[in-house]
Parts: structure tokens; sequence; C-alpha cells
């Protein structure tokens, strides 16, 4: 199934790069025309396959619903290096992730959703 949501996806993290913003997984997937899933299970595995076939998207500009990243992970690198504020929480393994409000991606309308056809193709072709 994620095959078929990996080119919504992508074409939504292109936007988001393409704005300098994050998002949350339910955002990306409303966006993107269908439910994150419990825990944003649909999203993670949308999110793995990105980053096999895309890894130019920055795939870490999605953030779970709960606002946490895995302590140390190359995601939580990036958020920072991009400027949000990692602070670990007592909870093993989890970082809260801080982001100005303006730097958060939410659209408008959420009943908009990502082109999917050839402009999720020519997005996930592209380079940085």
């Amino acid at each position: 199934m994620s095959s078929t949501r990996a080119p919504a996806v992508a074409e939504v993290l292109w936007e988001l790069k393409r704005l300098d913003k994050v998002a949350k997984y339910s955002v990306i997937a409303e966006r993107a025309g269908f439910s994150a899933g419990v825990n944003g299970r649909a999203m993670v595995t949308c999110l793995a396959t990105i980053q096999k076939e895309w890894p130019h998207l920055q795939a870490w500009r999605a953030i779970r619903d709960d606002g946490t990243v895995q302590t140390g992970s190359a995601q939580s690198r990036e958020l920072e290096e991009w400027g949000a504020t990692i602070t670990p929480d007592k909870e093993a393994g989890r970082s809260t992730v801080s982001i100005d409000e303006a730097r958060l991606m939410v659209w408008e309308d959420s009943t908009s959703k990502a082109p999917k056809s050839e402009t999720a193709t020519t997005a996930a072709g592209e380079s940085e």
C-alpha cells in the first residue's frame, strides 16, 4: 500500500522542502489523501520507502504527531541543524522537538490534496 501512497507523500515533502517547513505525520498524510494510521504506522512505512527511493526529499521534515524523535537519530540531528530545539525526555530513547510555529506547516484548506500524477513523479525525481 505504501507504494501507492509514497509518491503523494513525496510531493508533500517536496513542498515542505521548498517552503523550508516541517509538518506532523497526520497533517502530511491528510494532505496526501490518507490517514497516518495508528501511531503513524502508514506514514512510517511511506517514509521508509521514500528514504530508499528519493533520499533528497528530506524525510526528516515529517515529525511524529506527539512531537518527538528518536534521541541521537539522523532526524534529530537534521532538525537541530535546521533550527529546532531537541530536548531529551525522561522516556527512554525519545526527545521532544520544539519548533517555532511559523515553521510548522498547517494547510488552511484541509480538503486539498497533493497532486498524485506526474507532479509527484517529477518532484520525487528532482535533485537538490
